[in-house]
């Protein structure tokens, strides 16, 4: 399998930590989007060049929240990452829903100011806010933002709290997220190592943007 991607990019990251859990070995094709020759490779294989892109025995799949569906469908033991039940399924996607339309923007938006040394808004600041309590609530009483069991939406929540972790947010106010956040962390081989590399390259690519 191909997964077109750039590890700074937030909507890839959940795609590499799954495969990393799963124990896939994926084909990483590094695509900046800001450089033109890596884009018209890009395009060649994904009309809405976006990445991450999957290709799998010429399947071809965009999209982060549709690839993590994929790759659970198809390559986890069972069905506990991506529920076969309809109730414990809905809850899955309300959760990713939840992330894609709330949670990262307002987490990643601030990460960036961040780095760059500038005042975060008050508005986006409450945004975050709002969000970390809306996760503390969903681990009330589940080890897992679903439920009891691990399951896709982990994965992507996890980035948008890696975006919170990376800005050094104050996360002690939400000892149910902590505890999930430290969790996550052993669930995903050679996290440490790619963390590291994420904040290189954001910092990097913000650095030259602001020259």
């Amino acid at each position: 399998m191909d997964l077109y991607y750039h590890i700074r990019s937030a909507p890839c990251q959940p795609v590499v930590f799954l495969a990393k859990h799963l124990g896939l070995e994926l084909n990483y094709k590094t695509i900046s989007i800001y450089d033109p020759k890596e884009f018209e490779v890009l395009k060649k294989v994904n009309p809405q060049h976006t990445i991450p892109t999957l290709v799998d025995n010429g399947h071809v799949l965009w999209e982060s929240y549709a690839i993590l569906i994929y790759l659970a469908e198809k390559y986890a033991l069972d069905d506990s990452l991506y529920p076969k039940d309809l109730v414990e399924r809905s809850v899955v996607h309300q959760r990713l829903f939840f992330d894609s339309g709330v949670f990262q923007s307002s987490s990643l938006q601030s990460l960036i100011l961040h780095i760059r040394n500038k005042p975060i808004p008050d508005e986006n600041l409450a945004k975050v806010k709002r969000a970390v309590e809306v996760l503390e609530m969903y681990l009330t009483d589940t080890p897992y933002v679903a439920g009891h069991k691990l399951t896709i939406a982990d994965f992507s929540l996890f980035v948008s709290v890696c975006s919170l972790d990376m800005m050094q947010y104050d996360l002690t106010p939400y000892p149910n997220t902590v505890r999930w956040f430290e969790t996550m962390g052993t669930h995903i081989p050679d996290l440490a190592k790619m963390r590291k590399q994420i904040d290189e390259e954001l910092r990097a690519l913000l650095a030259s943007m602001d020259k």
